[in-house]
């Protein structure tokens, strides 16, 4: 029998392509969700993706807000990939309200992993882990980590801490749990179903006219089916353990980049995707 991943977050853009590379290479996949409520909605997502046979896949409930439920979702678990993040409030008025809950998740999980004898995490960390607040000229490496002195955005400043709390659970109290990080950039793909990432939901305001203009803003993007291939090989592969894997491609677009890229590529149903820059300011 293939060994059982659980992949947590399960409705997640990242893990339901995570789900989808596991289930075409054999494996048996549980998948953690806040709510079984989504079961269906899940299945739904994974068959536009191209999964015909649910027979190694099942679903478990459990919620990184609480520590409660991660024993029983890793029971009997070879592997764990871990993409699933806290859901922060919108309506947060300060960053603990980020930080707090994502450092209590990767913790939640991590001890569960350990103490269920899972041999290996990966965790879907975030190029904000790496190269956020610094003047670092020249490419960033998996050595580089996002500068805590600066004002770093509360999303960013949360996937640093969670991640270094990662790495500092393994080194000591879960010593022997073997780990590994994934740190993409903007992640872009087909899309599944009705939950856009925030990368995928500003093409999409781009194509339905909701962007008027495009912000003077740069990213590197990366393939959703590549991060998804990352996972596995951080997963499988003897050397991945204890390091880090930028998941990027080779420079950066601005908006107006891909809003050219749009209407290149898509014609008159790029009609709504904005032709000019927001102005200075």
């Amino acid at each position: 029998m293939k060994p059982t991943v659980l992949v947590t977050g399960g409705s997640g853009f990242i893990a339901s392509y995570c789900m989808i590379a596991l289930l075409n290479k054999g494996y048996a996949v549980r998948a953690s969700l806040r709510s079984l409520g989504r079961v269906a909605e899940v299945k739904q997502m994974l068959t536009v993706g191209g999964i015909r046979n649910f027979d190694g896949l099942s679903f478990v409930e459990a919620d990184l807000s609480k520590e409660r439920g991660w024993a029983a979702a890793v029971s009997g678990c070879d592997y764990i990939i871990h993409p699933a993040s806290p859901t922060p409030n919108p309506a947060a008025r300060h960053e603990d309200e980020f930080v707090v809950p994502a450092v209590n998740g990767v913790l939640f999980v991590l001890r569960a992993a350990k103490a269920a004898g899972v041999k290996r995490v990966v965790l879907t960390s975030a190029f904000g882990a790496v190269g956020m607040g610094t003047n670092k000229k020249g490419p960033y490496t998996e050595e580089d980590w996002s500068d805590l002195s600066q004002d770093l955005p509360a999303y960013q400043k949360s996937k640093t801490l969670s991640e270094k709390a990662a790495w500092e659970y393994v080194g000591g109290e879960g010593k022997g749990l073997e780990l590994a990080v994934v740190n993409p950039v903007a992640v872009l793909g087909p899309v599944l179903g009705a939950d856009y990432s925030h990368s995928i939901q500003m093409i999409h305001r781009s194509l339905d006219g909701t962007m008027k203009a495009v912000p003077k803003i740069r990213f590197a993007y990366v393939d959703v089916r590549d991060v998804a291939d990352l996972h596995l090989r951080a997963m499988e592969l003897p050397a991945a353990n204890g390091e880090r894997f930028l998941a990027t491609t080779d420079g950066a677009l601005s908006m107006l980049d891909i809003a050219n890229i749009l209407r290149d590529g898509l014609g008159a149903r790029a009609a709504k995707v904005p032709k000019r820059k927001c102005p200075a300011g």
